[in-house]
C-alpha cells in the first residue's frame, strides 16, 4: 500500500532584506526534505526554534508553495492541483496550529468554529450539525455545553482541544501538528498529547 505522504526534496526559500544600503539574501528554511507517513504512523520532527518545522508542516499541506521538490498526498502531486481539487484535498489533511487562541476567530462561538468545516466541506444538513459539534466536543474530552462559549472564556487546554475537534470535524486522513502542546502546562500538555495518541 502507498503511503498517504510522500515528501521527495522538498526545499523552501525566502529572499530577505534588499533594501536600499543592504543586498537581498536567501534563507533556507527548509532544505531537501525527504520522508514518507504511513496509514496510522505518527512522524515527529526535532529541532530548535526556527528550524523550518512549522514551514515544513505547512508546506505539506501545502499553506506555502515549495521553492523545489513535490508533496504527493494519497498518491497525487499536491503542486499540481488547481483550487478546487486543492480544496478537496485539503479537506482530508488538516493542521492543528501551534497557538490555538490565534487560530480560532474571537468572535465564533466554539460551535460555529467547529461547524465551520462541515459548512465549507458540506457535510452533513444545517440541522445536523449541532449534534455532530457536540459528539467532537466530547471526542475530545469536553462538554458539548462549551459550543455556546467564545475561545477567550477557555483555558489555552481547552482551546487546543477545539482545535483538535475542529481538524476533525472534516474526517481527515492526515493531521499535521505544529507544536500543539509548546504553549501548554505540562499537564495539559500531557493530557492533549494522550489525546492525540487515542485518535491515532
Amino acid at each position: 500500500m502507498s503511503p498517504i505522504v510522500q515528501v521527495d526534496g522538498l526545499v523552501k526559500e525566502y529572499v530577505v532584506g534588499g533594501g536600499l544600503l543592504q543586498p537581498a539574501t536567501t534563507l533556507r528554511a527548509v532544505d531537501g526534505v525527504s520522508c514518507t507517513i504511513e496509514a496510522g504512523e505518527t512522524l515527529g520532527l526535532v529541532g530548535e526554534s526556527g528550524s523550518g518545522k512549522s514551514t515544513l508542516g505547512r508546506l505539506i499541506v501545502r499553506l506555502e508553495e515549495p521553492t523545489a521538490g513535490t508533496v504527493r498526498f494519497e498518491g497525487t502531486d499536491l503542486g499540481a492541483l488547481d483550487a478546487e481539487p486543492l480544496r478537496r484535498a485539503r479537506r482530508r489533511m488538516q493542521l492543528v496550529f501551534q497557538d490555538p487562541l490565534g487560530a480560532l476567530n474571537p468572535r465564533y462561538t466554539v460551535g460555529w468554529s467547529i461547524a465551520e468545516g462541515l459548512v465549507i466541506h458540506g457535510l452533513g444538513t444545517p440541522a445536523e450539525h449541532p449534534a455532530r459539534v457536540a459528539e467532537l466536543l466530547a471526542e475530545v474530552g469536553l462538554d458539548p455545553d462549551l459550543a455556546r462559549r467564545l475561545p477567550h472564556e477557555l483555558s489555552g487546554g481547552q482551546r487546543q482541544r477545539i482545535g483538535i475537534a475542529r481538524a476533525l470535524a472534516v474526517e481527515p486522513t492526515l493531521l499535521v501538528c505544529d507544536e500543539p502542546v509548546s504553549a501548554l502546562d505540562v499537564s495539559t500538555r500531557a493530557q492533549v498529547l494522550g489525546l492525540l495518541r487515542t485518535l491515532r
